[in-house]
């Protein structure tokens, strides 16, 4: 071969390599990066609320840095990722690393999807490509206070916290665990909620190695539950078909999902297959508990007379008014519910859980039930800010977390006075 044949194909490789990356592949190739997408909630994050365009960005999320709004990731070539490159996309989603060199902010959960395997990040890649609409569409800049707003820091934060290594199956566990643990930790970025963070907006465990790991967090004000082996808050008691069931229909073990993972499951879980969801529940249903202080559900202790409260000096009666009038109705005076519709307040386990940011705020605000193509039709509670006062609510929660078998921490007035300032209602 002589000079100038080598000079043509070292100066066309480049563009080879494009046109290998540009080139049309298979419908099975893009259905499986559809599926993976939907894995993964791609559309939840990176979608407008209020009927905004699927995938062009534009939703404001809350962090402790300041919002964060979502980009644009349809394949539009000026205002998305339609000049991107396969190496462009995969160091975007496993470094945070845009073209050009410009950090992203851990709202974007690379230390999970860093463990996304070489096979599936391609077929993502060709759905993103090939199965979504271009949509020219720029959102507003991401504009966070000093000295958050300094990106030159990302590259020392990503050294210091994130995760660089793919997900390797465990070789002492079957197809099934490692199936779950996969999809837990790369694709579903489970611990990007459910996973407390540290002082630098870190994880504190990104695998079943770390005694915090899911252990539940507080994001955009509600709390991820506990998703551990404990007994009270976490998913001790709860059976892995009816985890299985809760991520496809948004109601299992007398749960019914609520704040943003009723969204989670519209976008995302209900998508799943069985065997994938039920792989889901296997894994989660390993993770040790964390012997944490939590509160407790034993069902003697609902017996007559044997009423119990972690604050002698707090009846539950000052709450049980308030319920009757307000709650029961749809919870039931023996606190169980109605299956299906509306959810088991005895021995929910998020209703004992310590954290209690998630009760007030669906106190205050009111919420809804997942609508799912396999589930029951969605039911609505309505908001009590402007009908209880912040006594009144305290009283009625603690009255909860102390009935019917539950044993769990009062709520004080100024817990509720509190949050509803954070949240401004």
């Amino acid at each position: 071969m002589n000079v100038s044949r080598i000079l043509s194909v070292l100066l066309l490789w480049p563009l080879a390599v494009m046109a290998d990356d540009r080139a049309s592949p298979s419908p099975e190739l893009i259905a499986r990066g559809a599926y993976l997408a939907k894995a993964a909630d791609c559309a939840g994050c990176h979608t407008a609320p209020s009927n905004g365009a699927p995938y062009a960005g534009g939703l404001e999320m809350t962090s402790p840095f300041g919002t964060i709004v979502s980009s644009n990731i349809t394949p539009d070539r000026e205002t998305g990722i339609g000049t991107y490159s396969y190496e462009d996309f995969a160091k975007a989603l496993r470094e945070g690393v845009a073209p050009g060199g410009k950090g992203l902010y851990p709202a974007m959960p690379y230390p999970a999807f860093v463990k996304i395997s070489d096979d599936d990040l391609r077929a993502l890649y060709a759905y993103m490509m090939h199965g979504v609409p271009p949509v020219n569409h720029r959102p507003p800049e991401t504009k966070v206070p000093f000295p958050f707003n300094q990106r030159w820091a990302l590259p020392l934060w990503r050294m210091a916290f994130a995760p660089k290594q793919r997900f390797e199956p465990h070789a002492d566990r079957d197809a099934s665990w490692n199936r779950g643990a996969y999809l837990v930790q790369s694709l579903g970025h489970c611990g990007s909620c459910h996973t407390p963070r540290g002082i630098a907006y870190q994880e504190r465990g990104y695998d079943e190695s770390s005694k915090t790991f899911l252990s539940g967090g507080v994001n955009d004000n509600w709390f991820a539950p506990n998703l551990r082996g404990d007994s009270g808050s976490g998913l001790g008691r709860i059976a892995q078909d009816d985890i299985a069931a809760f991520l496809k229909t948004g109601h299992g073990a007398g749960m019914a999902a609520f704040g943003s993972m009723v969204e989670t499951i519209e976008d995302s879980t209900q998508y799943l297959t069985d065997d994938d969801l039920r792989s889901i529940a296997v894994y989660l249903k390993t993770l040790p508990a964390t012997g944490a202080a939590d509160g407790v559900f034993d069902p003697s202790l609902a017996s007559p007379g044997r009423l119990k409260t972690r604050a002698p000096d707090v009846a539950p009666e000052q709450g049980a008014a308030v319920y009757a009038g307000f709650c029961a109705q749809c919870h039931r005076s023996d606190g169980k519910g109605v299956p299906n519709a509306f959810p088991a307040l005895a021995g929910n386990p998020s209703v004992i859980s310590e954290d209690t940011t998630s009760l007030i705020r669906l106190l205050v605000e009111g919420g809804n039930s997942p609508a799912t193509i396999h589930g029951p039709p969605r039911q609505a509670m309505p908001p009590f800010a402007g009908r209880l006062t912040d006594v009144q609510i305290a009283q009625v929660l603690t009255y909860v977390r102390a009935s019917w078998g539950n044993d769990a921490r009062p709520v004080t007035a100024n817990d509720v006075g509190s949050f509803r300032a954070t949240i401004h209602k």
